[in-house]
């Protein structure tokens, strides 16, 4: 287990050096930081002290280890639109953004692995008929549309949510939680299921068409051979081997709405990393926008991991194959 760990994170120090080059080039090659920081107005006195101090006046590979340096350490410098430290900025905002996608991962995970089982074992009824047409539905229309309509039929029309921000919050330490009152659950309801709609009907099809393939195999026929009831043949082994793979699918999804819950973010003005991105963009903040970049790398790095040492706990294949 320890020789598989260690070549899982031999593997990833590549990428994550690949991914510090591209965030070093934003830092080096878009904007001028000078002209961001002083503005329009300053003189040669002050450019030069604002170089040095920057170390932009030192060759490009001491600038690009330094900055890895700095990143292994949490610092990532100043944001240019907020003059704040962007290690700050990211630990204010990611308990938004981690609360959502908790929510919006359970919300696929309780409903499409259901709706993904009850469509691969009774798939001529009209139900499952229904849960395939709703599942057209999620994948075909882009998530702005599904949050400008959640925000239409249940904020404007209904009433019954809010339409936009976090609702009240309770500071344990650093970490900032809508889990603890009542408006904090109402707003999370809209940008859960918009931000989890997609990956919801991911899974039920994939459910599905593994199910099916499984239910098709040898052992399961000599499991109805043997006179095993249904509920222990689709429960006890199908279900079972079908949710191998759907580990590596929930695994990368995660990682997805994390960082991909720009959209969402933008549409329901939710408080967490990927509002603060696209707040970046629009001013050139490439302090944030190269530590989101970082962040976003080390946490598809991390949950790949943790999918391997699921996947090499669950299949018991892969464990046979190493001891040989």
């Amino acid at each position: 287990m320890f020789a598989f760990i260690l070549s899982r994170i031999l593997q990833a120090i590549p990428v994550m050096l690949a991914v510090a080059l591209i965030a070093f080039g934003l830092f080096s090659f878009v904007g001028d930081p000078i002209a961001t920081m002083l503005g329009q107005e300053f003189s040669v006195q002050q450019r030069d002290a604002l170089v040095a101090a920057l170390g932009l006046d030192q060759p490009i590979w001491v600038q690009f280890l330094r900055f890895i340096g700095n990143a292994l350490r949490g610092e990532f410098g100043l944001s240019y639109r907020l003059s704040r430290p962007v290690a700050d900025l990211i630990v204010e905002r990611a308990p938004a953004t981690l609360e959502l996608a908790l929510c919006a991962s359970v919300v696929a995970l309780a409903v499409g692995v259901p709706m993904g089982v009850y469509t691969g074992l009774y798939r001529r009824s009209w139900l499952s008929r229904a849960f395939l047409t709703f599942s057209l539905v999620g994948v075909s229309l882009p998530t702005f549309l599904i949050g400008i309509l959640l925000i239409l039929v249940f904020s404007v029309w209904l009433g019954w949510l809010p339409s936009f921000g976090r609702g009240d919050t309770v500071q344990l330490g650093w970490w900032s939680t809508g889990f603890l009152t009542a408006s904090g659950w109402k707003a999370l309801v809209l940008p859960s299921i918009t931000l989890g709609l997609f990956q919801l009907t991911l899974i039920m099809r994939l459910v599905r068409s593994e199910m099916l393939e499984v239910l098709r195999s040898d052992y399961v026929k000599f499991a109805r051979a043997r006179g095993l009831r249904d509920r222990s043949i689709h429960f006890g082994h199908a279900l079972r081997n079908t949710l191998v793979p759907v580990i590596t699918i929930v695994g990368l999804q995660l990682g997805s709405i994390i960082a991909f819950s720009i959209v969402t973010e933008t549409v329901f003005q939710w408080p967490g990393m990927g509002l603060l991105f696209i707040q970046s963009v629009s001013s050139a903040d490439i302090p944030v926008m190269a530590a989101y970049l970082l962040l976003i790398a080390a946490v598809f790095v991390l949950i790949n991991l943790i999918v391997d040492l699921l996947y090499y706990a669950v299949d018991p294949r892969l464990r046979a194959g190493r001891g040989h």
